[in-house]
Parts: C-alpha cells; structure tokens; sequence
C-alpha cells in the first residue's frame, strides 16, 4: 500500500517567504553585538535577497518564452 502524498500549498509565494526570510534574518542581527554569529545571519539576509532577486528574474514576463 502506498502513502498519500500531502499536497498541499503554502499560504505564502516563493517571493514573500524569502522575503519574510531576509527581513527576519536582519531583525535578529540587529539584536546581536558584532562578532561571528551576526556575520553569519547577515550572510543569510543576503543569500535570501539575492534567491529573490533571482526567482522574480527567473518569473518575469520577459523570460516566460524560455520556460
């Protein structure tokens, strides 16, 4: 017997969970005093910005005839 897969959705897009991702990251950077970790989240903050800048290039208008 095989097992249903869950399908279901998220509430969210890609684009406003990354973003929620980076403003996240960055609002706990801010409580932290310089040092490794705060580094480390700032990196993340902009690993998010740069997959979002990537999915709305990737999902504008003018790249839907490569899809």
């Amino acid at each position: 017997m095989t097992k249903k897969r869950n399908r279901t959705r998220p509430a969210l897009s890609l684009q406003e969970r990354l973003n929620k991702f980076t403003e996240d990251a960055r609002a706990a950077a801010r409580n932290l005093p310089a040092g490794a970790e705060r580094h480390a989240l700032l990196q993340k903050a902009r690993d998010g910005e740069a997959a979002a800048d990537m999915e709305r290039l990737l999902s504008s208008p003018d790249q839907q005839h490569l899809k």
